[in-house]
């Protein structure tokens, strides 16, 4: 099928507010939030269900590529658009959003964005537990794809554990029901589970029935300072190793800290080589005593000090601190390589130890911050493009992270997803009987693999 001829097929489905052909309307989605582009021959903007499915079933009859996309903030390339294909927005796609607060559940279309979806849930007393930091702009359904979570994540799980079913349109143009809409449910294989974290290449979703959970009463939130990182990744094992588990629990060393120095004041202690920010959350009677205990047990060899914050002013402060970074690294290495992944717990100190050997063997400043709780470590490579040396080592660094994460029993993406940046790492991580198995489900779901192709699987 000849482009003019899919603006045509197009333009039967869409009004031409929602189908933009254009070059300059169609650079604007030829990227996400990570290092790469490729310009769609169309970008469409369903609006309903309906819409979608007469799309994919045009698209599967044809064989042309169709890509899905939130807000674009996904940083591994996933809703980068490929050679020849169309980019589908689900931005538009927002109009659902229902509150079932006797349930403890909402039903979202995939274009409402996060914010707007607490909002919605806080007025009832509720909130949805992934909180991305661009929860302000990223959308469900861009969340769903990715299974991004945010720092909630280490006490109420990511979005894969909250949410309960889906709807979505398969690479044949059909339409499938997944998961349930209680909170217990057994019949059928969990096709939720696997769709979520997919990256949209097994199936688009365009309605998603997501468990709430009650607002906590009280939130005390915590900053604790140390004089090496080796010092606050062994603070983070021992925090997670008691009974009390932080709502946050967030981890900067030392060159984080001096990158936000221009843009926060975090205000701490003469020799801070580490920060952590915890937050414990709970029932006004009870909150002292389970932030002490949590305080207790962050006060090992090597702790500066820990305070808590006096005021919400306060605690929104320390937070700006920590939301400062991602714009403060862009700034001073807007070619940075930067991977999320994820170890156990027990063994962040070793993680910490080995990004410092590698950083020092390939001469590459490494900056590491991220969701200490649960191992989630966002390790920034900061690449300097006018230093050859760098460049030249960038790839071998690279290398060196992930064999270490691996090494570790970890994995190469928490929340981030895979996209194209990671695909190539897959195998090294997933054994190929396993792969096997997951290409034969991608085939199932997407036999003239239209969705994402060429994303996620190696």
């Amino acid at each position: 099928m000849s482009s003019p001829e899919i603006l045509s097929a197009l333009s039967d489905i869409f009004p031409a507010q929602d189908l933009l052909t254009d070059d300059a309307d169609r650079v604007a989605y030829s990227y996400d939030n990570s290092q790469r582009s490729c310009t769609p021959i169309a970008v469409v903007y369903p609006r309903s269900a309906d819409q979608l499915q007469r799309l994919v079933k045009q698209c599967y009859q044809h064989n042309v590529p169709l890509v899905a996309r939130g807000r674009g903030t996904g940083t591994a390339g996933a809703a980068v658009p490929v050679e020849q294909g169309i980019s589908v927005s689900f931005e538009r796609m927002n109009e659902l959003l229902e509150i079932d607060p006797d349930n403890r559940i909402a039903r979202v279309a995939p274009g409402v964005t996060n914010e707007q979806l607490q909002q919605a849930a806080g007025q009832h007393g509720f909130f949805w537990p992934p909180d991305p930091t661009s929860a302000g702009v990223c959308t469900v359904g861009g969340n769903l794809a990715c299974n991004s979570a945010g720092p909630r994540a280490v006490k109420y799980g990511t979005p894969r554990e909250n949410t309960l079913g889906l709807t979505a349109i398969t690479g044949t143009g059909e339409i499938i029901h997944s998961g349930v809409k209680t909170t217990k449910g057994v019949v059928g294989y969990d096709l939720t589970r696997l769709i979520i974290g997919s990256e949209g290449t097994l199936a688009l979703v365009t309605e998603a029935v997501l468990k709430l959970t009650p607002l906590a009463e009280t939130i005390q939130t915590l900053k604790a300072t140390y004089n090496s990182i080796h010092s606050a990744a062994a603070a983070v094992s021992a925090i997670m190793a008691q009974p009390i588990t932080p709502c946050a629990l967030e981890f900067m060393d030392g060159a984080a800290i001096n990158m936000v120095k221009d843009y926060a004041n975090p205000d701490l202690p003469e020799g801070t080589e580490a920060l952590l920010m915890i937050e414990v959350d709970g029932h006004q009677e009870s909150i002292d005593h389970a932030a002490t205990r949590v305080m207790q047990a962050a006060n090992i060899d090597g702790c500066l000090d820990i305070e808590k914050a006096a005021t919400p002013e306060a605690a929104r402060e320390l937070w700006r601190t920590r939301k400062a970074l991602s714009p403060a690294l862009r700034n001073i290495a807007p070619k940075k390589i930067n991977e999320d992944v994820v170890v156990p717990v027990s063994r962040i100190p070793q993680l910490i130890e080995g990004l410092e050997d590698i950083a020092a063997k390939h001469g590459i400043p490494i900056v590491n911050f991220g969701h200490a709780g649960n191992g989630n470590i966002h390790v920034n490579i900061l690449i300097d493009t006018n230093n050859r040396a760098q460049v030249d080592q960038a790839d071998d660094c690279l290398d060196a992270v992930f064999q270490l994460v691996l090494d570790l029993e970890g994995t190469l993406s928490g929340e981030h997803g895979v996209g194209l940046v990671k695909k190539e790492f897959v195998s090294r991580e997933i054994d190929p009987v396993t792969l096997r198995l997951m290409k034969s489900i991608k085939k199932q779901f997407d036999p003239h693999n239209i969705l994402n192709p060429g994303k996620t699987l190696p």
